[in-house]
């Protein structure tokens, strides 16, 4: 590995030294070979990549299943001062070429791209024009139908192989079967490639599941003992905000977060929660990227995990430090009837789908044979109202059309408000007389400058805290001051944009990728009945459980529920021996004589004399003193 690999770590990610087995990894991708790269949750994988592609003239082309995932990337290595990039939803033809031109004359270092995208003939051309470095295919998983995200569009990948067939590939996933990875190798027509795994073993993590017939209950009690950041995972959006001002109202220090709030919430939140300000955080799934915080000592789940793979990578971002962390899950018989209900009435059948995608085209009345080119604004609420169709199951067959290449559904992840005012300074200043919008005026005038001039984009949320107000009230009187003339408000809608990728053909398109959809609900369903076994389990280690999923193998951990459960019905069983044994040989005994003979605590021992006694292997004198019958 060249000398600067260090440097440059140090530089950008402030690292004296590689994580296990980083630097192996990085050094496979320098010396050019395709390289798999499956590392648990917090392992640092895109560093292997990315490092390398800084040593390397030309751009690192990164394939990555999420547009938010995708975005935080880019961030994330702008604010290091690296030149990164993504193709932003919505762009046109030439706003793609002008794109393309900066990458390759402006010394662009990397370029994310969804899958979708990367199906543009268009797209492909202009690629092939770069000079790429390495291809990367993070979540490298979801290529395979055995993957617990199985993208089709990810099975054609194989196609940057062709555009650039000398540049090497390496692939990235956290958690991966030993079949998933002999598919990636396939799939990405991989040429002796080289596979690095970090073991999934965490030994200082206590894997605990308990059936509690209070969980807030528990959960309190949990909280009183462990005064040290946690992760409370919910299934929820509603129930991240209801948990977090539950337990406000004890007196912990809680925030939350899920995949509704504004940028300024999400940072917010992650902020207070990183900084130690809350120590708890309340979240769905959607708190996962960029998570690396080493001192989570507990990460609590309230409700089932979909698959064993979002758990291990949500019990993993607890003990990164090394040091004993919990993971642990409340469940009781209800959690099992509900988790059973939602994987049979979730999950869509082919006609569902089919019916949904036919309603697609007749909500936008669009004629059988025909394709449009240009987006068309989508409202699921009203979709589904318009239908009668349930939104759980609407939004997987929307998900499912989206990851088959029939339509691009984008979500409005980057667009803000804005507001220009449209009355003279010293109207205005009139009206800030008005004490109901002195303060919002003043505070618009501090934060936006031109607003006179033109549109600003604006963040209401951030308004809010700035005059100590909700963004509903903010929202509020943005549209008073809208209606009175005042200014020009242009609301962030909900709506996303949506692109019909084929003409119409109703059933006969479905057909096409009916059996891509069937393997998807198919692994589905088998991927919720293994979290099933697991939760249930009472005899086996958890910690060998998991690992054993991933092909992987260890000892019994001795600290997770099960273990314990066993080592205390193993001093149970030794306890009974030992007092049979000593009986055995004195007559007759008071408890306090075989306490002090015997080894154990002795609330332990007198437990164990009552149970004896319960079950007809002892008796009591008149005196008290215990006999062999």
């Amino acid at each position: 590995m060249p000398n600067n690999a260090l440097h440059i770590l140090k530089k950008y990610w402030g690292h004296d030294s590689f994580r296990e087995p980083q630097q192996e990894i990085i050094s496979s991708v320098l010396e050019g070979n395709d390289t798999i790269a499956l590392l648990p949750t917090g392992g640092g994988k895109s560093i292997c990549f990315q490092l390398p592609a800084l040593l390397k003239d030309g751009v690192c082309i990164v394939v990555s299943p999420l547009v938010a995932l995708i975005q935080d990337q880019v961030d994330s290595l702008i604010n290091k001062n690296i030149k990164a990039t993504t193709i932003p939803a919505g762009y046109n033809q030439d706003e793609i070429i002008t794109l393309f031109d900066n990458i390759r004359y402006g010394n662009y270092k990397f370029l994310y791209i969804s899958p979708e995208r990367l199906q543009s003939k268009f797209i492909q051309e202009k690629i092939k024009q770069l000079t790429v470095n390495i291809i990367a295919i993070d979540e490298a998983h979801c290529i395979s139908e055995w993957g617990h995200d199985f993208r089709p569009s990810y099975l054609n990948l194989e196609i940057l192989n062709e555009l650039h067939p000398n540049v090497p590939t390496i692939a990235l996933t956290a958690t991966a079967t030993k079949k998933v990875i002999t598919d990636i190798g396939k799939h990405l027509r991989m040429s002796n490639e080289k596979l690095f795994t970090k073991s999934f073993v965490r030994e200082n993590l206590a894997y605990q599941v308990f059936e509690v017939n209070d969980k807030l209950g528990r959960l309190e009690r949990i909280l009183k003992k462990i005064n040290a950041p946690i992760i409370i995972y919910v299934s929820s959006r509603k129930k991240t905000k209801e948990i977090s001002n539950y337990l406000n109202a004890l007196n912990f220090k809680t925030t939350y977060y899920h995949g509704g709030l504004t940028s300024i919430e999400k940072q917010t939140a992650f902020d207070n929660w990183f900084s130690e300000k809350c120590l708890v955080m309340v979240a769905t799934n959607a708190f996962g990227m960029g998570i690396d915080k080493p001192n989570v000592r507990a990460v609590i789940h309230l409700n089932l995990p979909s698959s064993l793979e979002n758990y291990t990578q949500e019990a993993g971002r607890a003990g990164r430090d090394g040091k004993k962390a919990f993971s642990v899950v409340l469940t009781n018989t209800n959690d099992f009837r509900s988790f059973e209900d939602n994987q049979t009435n979730k999950f869509p059948s082919i006609d569902e789908v089919k019916t949904v995608h036919q309603k697609l085209y007749q909500h936008f009345q669009i004629t059988k044979g025909e394709i449009i080119d240009t987006p068309f604004n989508f409202n699921f609420l009203e979709f589904c109202d318009k239908y009668s169709f349930k939104h759980a199951k609407t939004k997987i067959i929307l998900q499912l059309l989206n990851s088959n290449g029939i339509i691009e559904l984008n979500t409005p992840v980057n667009k803000r408000s804005s507001i220009q005012f449209l009355v003279r300074t010293n109207q205005l200043v009139a009206l800030g007389k008005r004490k109901d919008y002195t303060y919002l005026i003043q505070t618009l005038l501090r934060l936006y400058g031109g607003v006179f001039e033109q549109p600003v984009n604006i963040d209401e949320f951030y308004i809010a805290k700035r005059i100590g107000a909700t963004s509903f009230t903010v929202i509020e009187q943005l549209e008073k001051l809208e209606s009175l003339g005042i200014l020009s408000y242009q609301k962030t809608g909900k709506n996303a944009e949506l692109y019909f990728l084929q003409p119409r053909e109703d059933d006969l398109a479905i057909n096409r990728i009916s059996k891509n959809i069937s393997s998807f609900l198919n692994q589905k369903v088998k991927k919720a009945q293994q979290v099933l076994l697991f939760i249930k389990n009472k005899s086996i280690c958890r910690a060998v459980l998991l690992v054993n999923y991933f092909n992987d193998k260890t000892k019994n951990c001795g600290i997770c529920d099960v273990c314990l459960k066993n080592k205390e019905s193993e001093n149970r069983k030794n306890l009974d021996n030992d007092i049979i044994q000593l009986l055995s040989h004195s007559k007759e005994l008071f408890s306090n004589e075989i306490c002090e003979q015997i080894h154990g605590k002795e609330e332990d021992i007198l437990i164990h004399l009552r149970k004896l006694l319960a079950d007809d292997v002892i008796s009591l004198t008149l005196y008290n003193k215990y006999f062999l019958k």
